[in-house]
């Protein structure tokens, strides 16, 4: 039987250890990613199973399942922890001397397109600033929720009130193809562009470009001979072949040297997004580096 414990002896760092174990489903893992002993992890949680009155976890085979009270606690918690950071963050923020640690959750091609300019930036104006990237995949804005992420870049809503965003910018769909395809001095009509040999850009099987999106509520299909789970090493594919892939106009002009980009057309804008939470909305670090991506985007 687990031992109660009085719920006013629960600290921060006890969320946090809640919060970890939580989003990696192991111990092993948050005592990792806390940089403490697993021991101390799996004593934590022993005293919130006490004030919980919930076992919280429980094995199902080899993983870690949450408890619905397990839920609703992390929820809880990760609303105290971003809401006591935004209390606690420095009034006062100097580039040159602060340090901190910003994480951006992004894909393919904003670690492209963006991230190297924002990282020369931050480099040259706050030395003392660390940055991570990770993947966001189809799960930017649960990564902010669960604190895995401070920033979300990319072509995402802001998806209700507890996400705030800014634009940064347009882009639209073009085709790149190998300059010696049949088509590749013609400007592709609907019907020559959807029986051509695409190559298809899968993100994952999770997540689906705009123009495909359009194709489909308009009742239209292109022919997929290739799957490529992002545009990693498309142009590669592409080169001697009639192959053709429809990729961001932007992203083209780095992946689609010596080949033929030609107006996709299928007339799809794409907005990119800068997206954040509650946590870090009034941070001056974090104020200070939305707005160096933003300045760093209105150059590309």
């Amino acid at each position: 039987m687990t031992k109660s414990f009085d719920p006013l002896t629960i600290d921060f760092r006890a969320l946090e250890v809640l919060i970890s174990v939580y989003r990696h489903n192991s111990f092993t893992r948050a005592a990792e990613d806390l940089e403490i002993n697993q021991s101390v992890v799996s004593y934590t949680i022993e005293k919130l199973r006490g004030v919980f009155s919930d076992p919280l976890f429980a094995r199902e085979g080899r993983s870690l399942i949450a408890t619905a009270r397990c839920e609703e606690a992390v929820t809880e918690a990760i609303d105290l922890v971003q809401r006591f950071s935004q209390l606690t963050a420095a009034q006062d923020f100097d580039p040159k001397e602060s340090a901190g640690t910003i994480t951006i959750a992004c894909n393919y091609y904003e670690r492209v397109l963006i991230i190297p300019r924002v990282v020369h930036a931050i480099q040259k104006q706050a030395p003392n600033l660390k940055i991570e990237i990770v993947d966001s995949s189809y799960l930017g804005h649960d990564r902010l929720l669960r604190m895995e992420a401070d920033l979300l870049i990319g072509p995402f809503q802001k998806l209700g009130a507890a996400f705030y965003g800014r634009k940064l910018y347009d882009d639209r769909y073009v085709c790149v193809m190998d300059s010696e395809h049949p088509f590749a001095e013609t400007t592709l009509t609907l019907d020559q562009y959807l029986p051509l040999d695409h190559i298809y850009i899968t993100y994952g099987g999770k997540w689906k470009s705009r123009y495909m999106q359009v194709l489909e509520q308009e009742g239209h299909a292109i022919s997929i001979a290739i799957k490529v789970p992002s545009p990693a090493g498309i142009q590669t594919l592409i080169a001697g072949t009639n192959l053709v892939a429809t990729v961001p106009e932007r992203l083209s002009r780095e992946i689609g040297k010596g080949l033929r980009i030609t107006p996709c057309p299928v007339p799809t804008p794409i907005d990119i997004q800068l997206v954040w939470t509650t946590r870090t909305l009034n941070s001056p670090m974090h104020k200070w580096v939305r707005d160096l991506i933003v300045q760093q985007c209105r150059l590309l």
